[in-house]
Formats: structure tokens, sequence, C-alpha cells
């Protein structure tokens, strides 16, 4: 095994192998002044089909390019999920979101109050949305916007939305936080984990806005005042 002494956020790329079999990249990535270097191979990674663990502002996600079918199912074989399983497309802006999501004047402005932050919204997908990534019924697509440097720091170099499921492991209570446990756990099943420091267990609210008015669908991270008036 190739031993790597760990330092914290030195911009540090670290690709581990025990015998022949490769193991996931392993970025630090500092969680307030992301290096850019770093940044740009870890968009490299993904449009190339990768798929990696990242931290936002709620609990670590696993991402992939939007146009990737074998990605997208590879996380639904990490997760164990079937291909009902809900997505959720991570945007940088408002402005991504209007793209993929119908959202009218009245969606916007509730939309500005509240992102980013720790909230996935329930919208109705417009056709920019993959056909496999809707909801089979309602045409429905998750979407949000999350409050993390590292986060927006990526989807500003990727240029367009990431793929993405909250990282929550089969028989798992809670989803993933720590990226050294990440790395242990899923170092032959991702391509690249980032580590952005340790992220909170808890996942996002999850907000119904398909008939235009917020309907609280779970509750996680988030202020909820404004969804029980």
């Amino acid at each position: 095994m190739l031993a790597v002494q760990r330092s914290r956020f030195t911009g540090k790329i670290r690709a581990f192998q025990r015998g022949r079999a490769f193991m996931s990249q392993f970025f630090e990535i500092h969680p307030t002044h992301p290096q850019q270097r770093l940044l740009r191979q870890a968009v490299k990674i993904i449009q190339q089909g990768g798929v990696i663990a990242y931290p936002t502002d709620s609990c670590y996600a696993l991402g992939c390019h939007i146009g990737d079918k074998s990605a997208v199912e590879r996380i639904r074989r990490i997760r164990q999920v079937d291909n009902k399983h809900n997505f959720t497309l991570v945007c940088r802006d408002l402005a991504e979101i209007s793209t993929y999501a119908k959202v009218d004047n009245s969606l916007f402005r509730l939309l500005k109050s509240h992102t980013p932050g720790p909230y996935t919204y329930i919208l109705k997908a417009t056709k920019e949305v993959p056909k496999r990534l809707l909801h089979p019924k309602r045409k429905t697509i998750g979407i949000r916007v999350p409050d993390h440097e590292v986060t927006q720091a990526l989807l500003a170099e990727l240029g367009e939305p990431l793929m993405s499921s909250t990282l929550l492991l089969p028989n798992e209570e809670f989803p993933m936080t720590d990226p050294l446990e990440i790395r242990q756990r899923l170092e032959h099943e991702v391509d690249l984990v980032i580590d952005g420091g340790h992220c909170d267990p808890e996942p996002t609210t999850v907000v119904g806005l398909e008939s235009g008015s917020p309907e609280l669908l779970r509750a996680g991270k988030g202020e909820l005042a404004w969804l029980l008036d």
C-alpha cells in the first residue's frame, strides 16, 4: 500500500493503491478558499463519467454529470435504489433553476428569499431535464442551490448543474458526513472523494412547489417557520 501522510487542505491530490486495486482519488479542498487547480481536475473527472462524493451545506452527496446515464446507474447501485428514486439537480443559482424547472414570477420571488440554503424544491420540470431523471408520473424534478463554498466553486467551474443524491448508504439511518469514512467505505465505488471538512448529518428540508404554494414534504436542516404559517 502506498503510505501517505495526511495534511489538511494543502491542495494535494491523493491517489491510493493496494496492490493492483485502484482506489478513488481524494482531494483536500479548502472549505472557504477552494483551490482552483483541484476544482478543474474534479470537473474533468465528472465530465469523463466519474462519480464523486462531495460536501454540501447539509450532508455529503454523490454527484455526476447530468447527461451521463451510466454514472447515474452507478449512484443507484451505491445507494441500492430503483429507477423510481428521485435525483436532485444541484444548481449554482436561480438562473440555472429556471432552465430546468418551470418557475413563474411568484415562485421566483419565493425561491429568491430562501436560496442558497439547505432546501430541496420539487418543481415541474422543463424539457431540458432528461426523461430518465423525472418523476415517472408527475414529471417533476428536485432542485437545490447549496450554501457551501466548495459546492458553489465546483458548480461555477463545471458550468452546469450536478446530478446528485444524498450520500445515504443502504440500511443506514443517517447520511455520511466524514470524508475519511467516505473514502474508507467507498474507495472502490466512486472516482473521487472531495474532502471539504465535516458536514451536518441532517439532510435538506424538502419543499413541494408543484401547485405554486409551498408544501413541507420532509423536515430537515433549515428554517421551517415560513413553511408552517
